[in-house]
Formats: C-alpha cells, sequence, structure tokens
C-alpha cells in the first residue's frame, strides 16, 4: 500500500514520469468558474468544455453525483472531472456542497481508469476549497480508493 505525497507547486503541472491524471472535485449544476477549474481553464480549454457539453447532454449520459469524466488534455495527461459536490455555495446557503459519498464513488471509479492507464493521480486537496469539505473525510477515501490499490498519488498545497 502506498501513501500519499504531499508537495508545495501548482497541481496543474503534475511532477514526475509517466501518464498522470489531475484530479479535481465540479459541482452538479454545470457551473464551471471559481476556484481550482480556472487554473485548468488557464492551461487548457478541453476540461471546462468537455465538462459543459457533459452537463449539457446529462439526459443522456452518467453526469451526476459520483461520475468521473476523463479528458484528454496532452499525450501523456488527462484531466478527472470528478462530480462530488452538490450545489454551490451562495449567500443563503446553509451547509456546505461537498458530498463525500460521491467523492468517494468517484474516486473508485478513477482507480479503475488509472489502473487501466498505468497512470499516477495529482490533485489539490480535492472538495476542501469551495466545496467546504475536510480534508481528514477525503484523505481516507484517496488512500482507500487510491493509494491502497497501487495508484501513486501527489497532492499539491499552493505555495
Amino acid at each position: 500500500m502506498g501513501e500519499i505525497t504531499y508537495v508545495r507547486g501548482d497541481a496543474t503541472t503534475p511532477q514526475g514520469k509517466g501518464v498522470k491524471v489531475i484530479a479535481h472535485v465540479c459541482n452538479d449544476l454545470g457551473g464551471w468558474g471559481r476556484g481550482f477549474v480556472l487554473a485548468l481553464s488557464r492551461r487548457w480549454p478541453e476540461p471546462e468544455a468537455a465538462y459543459r457539453r457533459w452537463h449539457r447532454e446529462r439526459a443522456k449520459n452518467d453526469f451526476g453525483l459520483g461520475a468521473v469524466q476523463l479528458v484528454a488534455v496532452d499525450p501523456h495527461v488527462w484531466v478527472a472531472n470528478l462530480v462530488g459536490q452538490r450545489g454551490i455555495r451562495t449567500g443563503r446557503s446553509t451547509g456546505v456542497p461537498v458530498r463525500y459519498e460521491a467523492i468517494d464513488t468517484g474516486l473508485a471509479a478513477l482507480g479503475e481508469h488509472a489502473l487501466r492507464l498505468g497512470a499516477s493521480v495529482h490533485m489539490p486537496r480535492i472538495g476542501c476549497g469551495l466545496a467546504g469539505g475536510r480534508w481528514d473525510r477525503v484523505e481516507p477515501l484517496v488512500t482507500a480508493r487510491l493509494t491502497a490499490r497501487g495508484v501513486p498519488v501527489t497532492v499539491y498545497d499552493i505555495d
């Protein structure tokens, strides 16, 4: 069983060799415009375009809490749009939008994709920014669904 590697840096420029998947949490409303997704969009247009199309065509696909969409952005880099947040925070919100069960389901699917691709997974502390989650709840999910299955994981904290 591997451990999560923690580094300082930008998850949109994943470190190391081989195939890499950059994972992040999306909401279930089709909204893309705050948080980590802005850094993704600055580097590549494909993840946002694919996510918006996925949401728009949701009546005909698997879009929803716990779903994962892999988007190739480079021959050796993929972005995993993981729907792990119900709605978004507003001025009148009570509670947080993170859905740990959805993140768990999405990470299990991501683990299958990563193993199939022979990829490592790179991420910020998913679900803990705008989604309002706590890393002490997300970290065990990452461990169980990825590192315990032999998928190397690097978590990036911004300098």
